[in-house]
């Protein structure tokens, strides 16, 4: 089995668990869009196993194969590499998402200066802003504090033309770390306007700490979460009995969505589980890995079910949510 193919096995288990549980019409608020020759050198390893053209067409077609029958928006942005032309990534975006269906995020580095960054949001029309830790001031950037990769200039650009941002926080143990929950805090209450949305359920790859952190957040009704990758129920949960369904959104984190694996708490952090580091071999059955978006998306039917969400506040979090907060019905 290899990345970026769907098996039968994948669709079995697609039409067994997940057929019934998934709405006609999905708004995907965490999707990577990309060429390979936007990269300086190599491109990442997961890109290079895929196609040369990752634009708005080819993630229709993966995700209609993944998810037949689904009618899907999403807000985009780049593949954040190190290597990554910033110019030539954003001008590609901006190309590719330019209907009610399909947003865009401006990828941005701490380097930017504010004036280029609102410049360009609005010469392009993009919706929002996508920092990443890879682009931090400090090293190493696994450890990097907020401000070192999302700058209170650009806070201010978010706010004043009412953007939204996709942030994945770092540092070990993620919303349980009291600086990043300092420095949310203080970003929400001064920025207002700005609207920021924490991936991967606040890295809560751990659901312990996003348990230990979410009431710091509880307040804040310019802070949302997406689902992207999350493969334990405990931090959707949290999320969901402590702020309410309604700021969380359905996303997929493609071309994540498309490797083979999953994620698995450990003591105080997380291991990502693959063919690659992972034997899997056992006397009780044939056991294989699944694709993270099929994980992803069973997660979010425990926490659902969990939560004793109605079927119409699941489709708040798979569309309506999304919707509401881009302006994206379709």
């Amino acid at each position: 089995m290899t990345n970026w193919q769907v098996t039968e096995r994948d669709r079995q288990l697609w039409n067994d668990e997940l057929e019934s549980f998934v709405p006609p019409k999905i708004f995907d608020s965490h999707v990577h869009l990309y060429e390979q020759s936007q990269f300086q050198g190599a491109p990442p390893a997961l890109c290079a196993e895929g196609p040369a053209v990752v634009n708005w067409s080819e993630f229709q077609s993966q995700m209609n194969d993944l998810m037949p029958g689904r009618q899907i928006g999403g807000t985009c942005f780049g593949f954040p590499a190190i290597t990554v032309d910033f110019a030539a990534t954003n001008d590609f975006l901006a190309q590719e998402c330019d209907h009610r269906a399909a947003r865009a995020q401006l990828l941005i580095s701490p380097a930017m200066d504010a004036d280029y960054v609102r410049e360009q949001v609005l010469k392009q029309r993009f919706v929002g802003l996508k920092p990443y830790h890879l682009f931090a001031t400090t090293k190493p950037t696994f450890a990097a504090l907020i401000e070192n990769f999302l700058t209170p200039a650009h806070m201010q650009v978010a706010h004043e033309l009412g953007l939204t941002i996709t942030l994945h926080i770092v540092r070990s143990r993620a919303l349980a770390d009291r600086a990043n929950q300092e420095t949310l805090e203080r970003y929400a209450r001064q920025f207002p306007n700005a609207r920021m949305i924490l991936a991967h359920a606040a890295r809560g790859f751990n659901p312990q700490h996003t348990l230990a952190g979410i009431h710091a957040l509880r307040d804040l009704r310019n802070i949302w979460f997406d689902t992207s990758a999350v493969t334990d129920a405990g931090a959707l949960e949290a999320i969901i009995r402590t702020c309410g369904h309604r700021q969380l959104l359905y996303g997929s984190d493609f071309p994540v969505s498309h490797l083979r694996g999953r994620c698995v708490a450990i003591g105080d952090s997380f291991l990502w589980l693959s063919p690659a580091n992972t034997n899997l071999a056992a006397p009780y059955a044939d056991v294989q890995f699944t694709l993270v978006a099929l994980e992803s998306l069973r997660t979010l039917k425990v926490a659902c079910y969990a939560t004793g969400l109605s079927d119409s506040q699941v489709l708040d979090i798979f569309y309506e949510n999304s919707a509401d907060l881009w302006n994206a019905r379709f």
